[in-house]
């Protein structure tokens, strides 16, 4: 009889077989089975790991944190003014600056008012001005000497200066390159303007102007531009106080290359006179000084070697097998 008791349920139920176990014993149901001493359990969902209350995720069992409160608009607006006007400043310095136009003298070219910019950033690796440009310079010698200036505010001072308005206290001017280093420039009669003696079609001038003016001040002139000096006229030629005038001066009406801020590149203000600034197509010309020279010592070359020839062939004295002794 005590064999048959074996596996017999009893009032007091033995130890269940541990999860895992393929066989099921029919007529009774799965139920949980409390971990084994040292087994490890992840805490249950909501227990916040620890028996306590909910948590917010981002704890050490690797979820993401919580996202950072965003900072105020208004507690990064100062930061933004201060990028902002680092920016503008070094752009004004090295790239790009606002300059407004305070006379008629490049009519129609430019009229009064208008708002160009300026490129600094070519002279920075080297580039000097070239014939047709329109650049802005230093004044070399008083050019302005009398000229009236207003006087700009704080907030015009402060705009000027970081390049988000035109300059306001600097004298500067602009005018049309002519001439470069080696250049000769003339004017004779009415003209027309010649560079190196090659005469320049210019339509650009102030219609009714001429090209040369005739008066005893300086519109009849020949002159041979030194190096690193370039002669500029506005081209409305007779109301222009350029380097026809300025012959007296410290540097005979030539501009230090020095004194060049830049090349006027666009006519940005106001909108209806929009528009870019090319050099004229009567500059595409070869006007280089040294050009005349070269072709002249080209065709001398040929000249020279065959009268040697001649000359060679007929000397008897002259033995090609012979070594001077």
């Amino acid at each position: 009889m005590g064999d048959l008791a074996v596996g017999a349920r009893s009032g007091h139920e033995g130890p269940e077989e541990r999860p895992g176990r393929s066989e099921e014993r029919p007529g009774r149901s799965e139920e949980p089975v409390p971990p084994a001493a040292g087994d490890d359990v992840p805490p249950a969902e909501g227990s916040g790991g620890h028996g306590g209350g909910d948590e917010p995720a981002g704890d050490a069992d690797g979820a993401a944190p919580a996202p950072k409160k965003q900072r105020s608009f208004w507690k990064e607006l100062p930061l933004l003014i201060g990028i902002a006007l680092v920016l503008a400043l070094l752009i004004k310095t090295f790239l790009v600056q606002a300059f407004s136009i305070p006379s008629d003298s490049m009519q129609n070219t430019l009229q009064q008012g208008d708002r160009v910019l300026v490129d600094k950033l070519t002279p920075w690796f080297g580039s000097e001005p070239e014939r047709g440009e329109v650049v802005v310079f230093h004044d070399p010698d008083k050019w302005l000497a009398g000229e009236p200036t207003s006087e700009p505010n704080v907030l015009q001072t402060a705009l000027s200066w970081i390049g988000l308005m035109p300059s306001a206290e600097e004298k500067d001017l602009i005018k049309r390159v002519i001439g470069v280093g080696g250049d000769t420039v003339e004017c004779k009669d009415t003209g027309p303007l010649r560079v190196n003696g090659k005469a320049l079609n210019e339509p650009y001038v102030y219609p009714g102007n001429t090209p040369c003016s005739m008066d005893d001040g300086g519109g009849q002139f020949k002159v041979k531009v030194p190096e690193g000096k370039i002669w500029v006229m506005g081209d409305h030629r007779q109301n222009s106080l350029d380097s026809r005038y300025h012959q007296q001066d410290e540097h005979k009406g030539f501009v230090p290359v020095g004194n060049v801020v830049g090349r006027a590149v666009v006519v940005a203000w106001p909108p209806t006179r929009w528009s870019t600034l090319p050099v004229p197509d009567t500059f595409d010309q070869n006007l280089s000084a040294a050009a005349p020279g070269a072709l002249g010592l080209a065709g001398a070359v040929p000249l020279v070697l065959w009268r040697r020839r001649r000359l060679t062939a007929g000397d008897t004295r002259v033995s090609g097998s012979r070594t001077a002794g």
